[in-house]
């Protein structure tokens, strides 16, 4: 049977994300995201819902979020939803058992920063290959422009015969 786990949002952090290192070295870096939605309602009044989300970012992702957002500043986010669960030894159930307890939260796979603020970092896309091998804040080297197509050089190629 056929499965698909994948989210895209756009929002604002609620909180400055939290970079940890796993005991195995690997980062980890939890944060926050608001996500507002506006509509109407049955009576044609305009009407604001916001949902939250807790997100989290591995490694280099993690590590560069951690570096260049802060509280209130928006981001792109698309990944997975995991669920983890564990049993609440704090509080137990009637029959005495510890109550099992469960969250699902968003694993990043792709990101991208939005908007601008004085010294902000450019927006970046983590997911691509070529951003673990670059520093966060290179930038793309300029292309040389194209020859103009008719010069002699193209004339020379275009006149060899195969």
């Amino acid at each position: 049977m056929p499965s698909f786990n994948q989210v895209i949002l756009i929002g604002n952090l609620t909180r400055d994300p939290e970079l940890r290192v796993t005991p195995k070295g690997t980062s980890i870096c939890q944060f926050g995201m608001a996500v507002n939605r506006t509509y109407k309602d049955e009576a044609g009044n305009t009407r604001e819902e916001v949902s939250f989300f807790d997100i989290e970012a591995w490694a280099k992702a993690g590590e560069t979020i951690a570096k260049f957002m802060t509280k209130g500043r928006s981001m792109l986010v698309q990944g997975r939803l995991r669920q983890d669960t564990w049993e609440d030894k704090n509080q137990t159930s009637s029959d005495g058992k510890p109550l099992k307890r469960s969250r699902v939260k968003i694993v990043v796979e792709n990101f991208q920063f939005l908007g601008s603020r004085e010294n902000a970092a450019p927006q970046t896309n983590a997911g691509e290959e070529s951003f673990d091998q670059a520093a966060p804040d290179a930038r793309p080297a300029p292309r040389a422009p194209a020859p103009p197509p008719h010069t002699a050089q193209n004339k020379i190629e275009e006149d060899v015969q195969f």
